[in-house]
């Protein structure tokens, strides 16, 4: 095999355009059985083998910088820089990262995993090597839809001012996670159909050299280019056409499904099964029949449909009630403070850990005007997914802010009066943090009146200890209280708070009353979250407070079990927290 000779880029400069089209189908296998294994992303990946093997063969990484847009392209990159056994060695699969990582290789400038970052990333590298004198290509690879993001645009409007070195890459494969959105894709449909010499060209406009390469999978071609453009000293952009998904026939032909897939999905057979009901398809049926209802109400998406469902069956039956706005939050949460200003229903469904992108829009565009929309706020929570993609911070990011309505349900039935709500109210923005997990019913009709917002609710009164259990973490709330009961003789208060931007005064003075400890449970990260606020209402009584959430940190697949033990979000671990809090000495 080809891919044994090869164990740094230094290698490929010894190969033929022969060998190097054998090791591309080399790799190819590689790639395919280790997501298929583990999950991950292969469309991407399988689309950009040809160009990482020529954009190596021709410049000189790691003096040569290469930085990756959200660096889910970069598993072709790791192969050939010495990480290779993690794509053919099955026991290897889980050693490395899916992103690039400085800590794995010098060939990894930075840890990434966002989209729409790398061109600004080159042009500070740029900049720094042109301040220090020093000599160098500086690359950026982005595709995938990134140029959709605001920050793209930023760092190509920067870029272009240079003069000197920055070569940017984009990667043209027609597709973001799903279809391309933005008047901007329609220039590189239209550079594309005219072989890159349409007179129109959003690149040159910015003030950019320009190379087109229609054959973007084929390694002789970009070898061609990239030689042309190394050591150039003005910024350059070079087009290139490539297949997404290319050589796994199911994935070129579902592009959408094959961005980012699930373990062991190629080895599933096709089954009838019905559907199963979930977050999902509630919110996906309640949605579509309020849209024929209300001709007002729109679903707005920044280019995730997958993360909530929205298939493309539900994208063509809402029509012009869906938008999907390209990866771009930022736009999307201004986009739905105006339409709700003009009267209309905008709901914005949002990945927890893309709405870290959004804080001034929340802040100013939608707080500060009050705008009455409906947020949906997917995959928030504790997790072991890599530390590019982290769910925990949604709450202190949210709940700081005046004016928004953060409601964390524990049940289908409280999340759908809390939607109905939320849709018809004219008076909040409002969010919903939707539960993780299976779909939980707790088989009851929810008749609380969010409007009279920040009442929490008791579910069990008892004495001595109160725990407030938020959103996910009201199962965990019923264990504890069963753990304290079985182990320890305390009837424990359950608190069912549903709010989580503001605490109820009245509920939680009259708790004084009868109880020496409060407990509070949430779903993420403790620092400025849920339950400080508690805190800080009794930081001036003799209420006892246990806290319990997930650290300030960056965890990097870690698994779940393993961080609810470290951070004891288990019933035990806080029965005798409480036990040492009551009765013997402060918790550990």
């Amino acid at each position: 095999m080809v891919l044994d000779k090869i164990n740094s880029p230094k290698d490929l400069k010894e190969l033929s355009i022969n060998e190097m089209n054998e090791l591309a189908e080399e790799i190819r296998p590689l790639i395919i059985k280790k997501v298929n294994t583990t999950g991950g992303h292969m469309g991407p990946n399988l689309g950009i083998i040809e160009a990482t093997i020529a954009m190596h063969y021709v410049f000189n990484s790691p003096e040569d910088k290469f930085v990756f847009d959200v660096s889910h392209q970069c598993y072709t990159h790791k192969i050939l820089t010495g990480r290779k056994e993690c794509f053919t060695n099955p026991e290897n699969y889980y050693k490395y990262t899916g992103y690039t990582a400085p800590e794995e290789s010098p060939h990894d400038i930075f840890k990434v995993g966002h989209t729409s970052t790398s061109v600004s990333l080159a042009t500070g590298l740029a900049k720094s090597r042109d301040l220090k004198g020093e000599k160098g290509n500086v690359i950026a690879l982005i595709g995938d839809g990134s140029l959709s993001g605001g920050e793209a645009f930023e760092g190509l409007d920067n870029a272009a001012e240079l003069d000197s070195n920055i070569i940017i890459i984009v990667n043209d494969n027609e597709m973001s996670i799903a279809e391309n959105h933005g008047g901007l894709y329609k220039n590189l449909r239209t550079l594309r159909e005219t072989n890159g010499k349409a007179e129109l060209n959003f690149f040159k406009s910015l003030g950019f050299d320009y190379y087109y390469v229609e054959e973007g999978n084929n390694i002789e071609q970009l070898i061609e280019t990239f030689n042309k453009v190394k050591n150039i000293d003005h910024p350059v952009v070079v087009h290139i056409r490539t297949l997404k998904g290319k050589g796994l026939p199911v994935a070129e032909q579902n592009k959408e499904m094959f961005h980012w897939i699930n373990p062991r999905i190629l080895d599933e057979q096709p089954q009838n099964a019905e559907p199963i009901e979930d977050y999902n398809s509630i919110t996906n049926e309640y949605l579509y029949k309020k849209a024929q209802e209300d001709k007002n109400l729109i679903v707005i998406n920044p280019a995730t449909p997958g993360v909530h469902g929205f298939t493309p069956a539900f994208r063509t039956k809402m029509g012009k009630q869906y938008t999907d706005v390209g990866i771009a939050e930022e736009h999307a949460i201004a986009y739905a403070s105006a339409l709700a200003k003009s009267g209309s229903k905008p709901v914005l469904a949002i990945m927890s850990s893309f709405l870290q992108r959004t804080y001034d829009q929340l802040s100013q565009d939608l707080a500060l005007n009050n705008s009455p929309i409906t947020m949906l706020v997917y995959w928030g929570g504790i997790s072991g997914a890599d530390a590019t993609h982290l769910c925990t911070f949604d709450i202190p990011l949210i709940s700081n802010i005046p004016n928004i309505v953060y409601l964390a349900p524990t049940c289908k039935e409280e999340y759908m009066k809390m939607l109905t709500w939320s849709v018809d109210q004219t008076e909040f923005p409002v969010a919903i943090r939707i539960p993780t997990g299976d779909l939980i019913s707790r088989g009851f009709e929810d008749n609380t009146d969010y409007s009279k917002i920040n009442k929490y609710k008791i579910e069990a009164k008892g004495e001595k200890v109160a725990i407030i259990a938020l959103g996910t973490f009201f199962k965990l709330g019923e264990e504890v209280k069963n753990e304290l009961r079985d182990k320890l003789g305390i009837n424990a208060t359950l608190i069912n708070p549903k709010f989580i931007t503001g605490i109820d005064k009245e509920l939680l003075e009259d708790l004084k009353n009868a109880h020496e400890l409060v407990i509070t449970l949430e779903d993420g990260l403790l620092n400025g979250g849920f339950g400080e606020k508690i805190a800080r209402f009794y930081g001036n009584s003799a209420m006892k407070v246990l806290n319990y959430g997930s650290e300030k940190e960056f965890t990097d697949r870690i698994p779940v079990d393993k961080l609810y033990e470290k951070y004891h979000l288990k019933k035990e671990l806080i029965a005798e927290d409480i036990k040492n809090c009551l009765f013997e000495k402060s918790p550990i």
